[in-house]
């Protein structure tokens, strides 16, 4: 999709967003709320010469480190997610002829094997509260006989195979992607052949053999486009380290460009918009630990991490400190009792942010660009301006040239935008 002629630079570009991925070969594969899009990352490393070296420090689902490997650049990216670090790579991963051929036979290898798996079977399934309502019976069969059926194969085969899974989880669940985060449609929606006189308030749903065979056939259909995407080679190259990004990455190679999408300052959980990825993945296995990592992650508030935030307190002091204090002080005047803890919410993101930054000055060249797409955010009407403070901690790591443009509108909230800070280092 591309822009309207004489569209506003505040527009609402959806060519910016994830939703220009969709469809993009390996972009495509899994989808991230909010994530930014292959094409805005695409301008920025065209402009680099052959070999420059691009990082993201927040890799995600690996949008930059991708680009630049097809673009023939060397990408590289960081994460604090183990389950993004394996998506990652997955995507930037160099498949020969023989391992696409062998993800073929395995393909028909599973769905032979789901096929003949008997509905009483004992199958493992992930300790999802209220999985009912993510799935139907009879999808909810299909995904374990096919979890089940995947568990017999290894390596790059079965990283296939489970993105394939990823996509067919989704795809066929009761989970609606219609606003930023998931709400859900009744089950008689999803169930194949079922209306809502066969599922009453409160009543389970029946098993749906059409609705099993439904999530079957939909997973070899996605592995298809899976494998397509996968025997388009990439002319670079890329590696997606774990690590937290307030912390030097030894590992990572000077880079000429970071170009990079942190998470907002505006408490939305990315750990909660994967747990169904990543329980049936088996990345997340007890319910706290969702919570557990989001706190290891900048701006996360899910589960614990919220209830951790009331005994949090600054290891350092910030360049932004006054000013965010007294948007703090107003926040947490005019929040009734959740003023305070958010108020301390949009403290720890910048000190934590202050913490990334002065952690990966060292790996940008001498002369290399660092270019953070972010957006501001407001709570209880006052405006947490946190592309203002980006450039403010950029400029107290004397960097030159800082500059904030604005990309794009958000939504319909008329105060919230999104911006490039670009700077670069002396």
């Amino acid at each position: 999709m591309t822009a309207a002629v004489g569209r506003p630079p505040v527009a609402r570009n959806e060519h910016m967003t994830f939703r220009a991925n969709m469809g993009v070969g390996r972009h495509g594969w899994l989808r991230l709320t909010p994530a930014y899009g292959v094409r805005l990352v695409r301008e920025s490393i065209s402009r680099l010469p052959a070999g420059s070296v691009v990082t993201d420090p927040f890799s995600g689902t690996g949008t930059t480190p991708l680009a630049a490997a097809e673009l023939g650049r060397y990408g590289q990216s960081v994460d604090v997610n183990p389950f993004l670090v394996w998506l990652g790579r997955t995507k930037v991963r160099h498949y020969p002829r023989e391992t696409l051929l062998a993800a073929v036979d395995a393909t028909h290898e599973v769905v032979r094997t789901v096929t003949q798996t008997d509905r009483d079977a004992v199958l493992w399934q992930p300790d999802i509260f209220n999985i009912e309502r993510w799935w139907t019976p009879g999808t909810l069969h299909a995904l374990k006989a096919l979890r089940a059926a995947i568990d017999t194969h290894e390596g790059a085969v079965r990283d296939l195979l489970e993105i394939a899974l990823c996509r067919t989880l989704i795809a066929r669940s009761n989970a609606a992607f219609n606003h930023q985060s998931m709400s859900f449609r009744t089950p008689f929606e999803e169930s194949a052949g079922a209306s809502p006189k066969d599922v009453g308030d409160g009543a389970p749903a029946l098993f749906d053999q059409a609705a099993a065979e439904a999530a079957i056939s939909a997973f070899a259909l996605e592995m298809d486009a899976v494998l397509r995407s996968a025997a388009c080679d990439l002319p670079g190259s890329a590696a997606i380290h774990q690590g937290d990004s307030r912390t030097r990455i030894d590992q990572l190679r000077e880079a000429d460009l970071i170009i990079t999408s942190p998470p907002y300052v505006n408490r939305m959980s990315y750990v909660r918009e994967l747990r169904p990825y990543m329980y049936w993945l088996r990345f997340l296995n007890l319910a706290g630990d969702a919570g557990d990592l989001d706190w290891r992650a900048i701006g996360g508030t899910w589960g614990t991490a919220t209830s951790k935030l009331n005994g949090w307190r600054p290891e350092v002091d910030t360049p932004v400190d006054d000013a965010m204090a007294a948007v703090c002080a107003r926040i947490a005047a005019d929040g009734g009792k959740n003023g305070p803890l958010l108020a301390t919410y949009v403290h720890r993101y910048h000190h934590d942010m202050w913490l990334h930054f002065q952690a990966v000055t060292p790996a940008v060249k001498r002369g290399g660009v660092v270019s953070y797409i972010v957006g501001n955010s407001t709570f209880y009407g006052h405006e947490v301006p946190a592309h203002t403070w980006y450039a403010t901690m950029l400029r107290a790591l004397a960097y030159t040239d800082v500059e904030i443009s604005t990309i794009r509108k958000r939504n319909s909230n008329k105060s919230l935008y999104e911006y490039n800070v670009s700077a670069r280092r002396p």
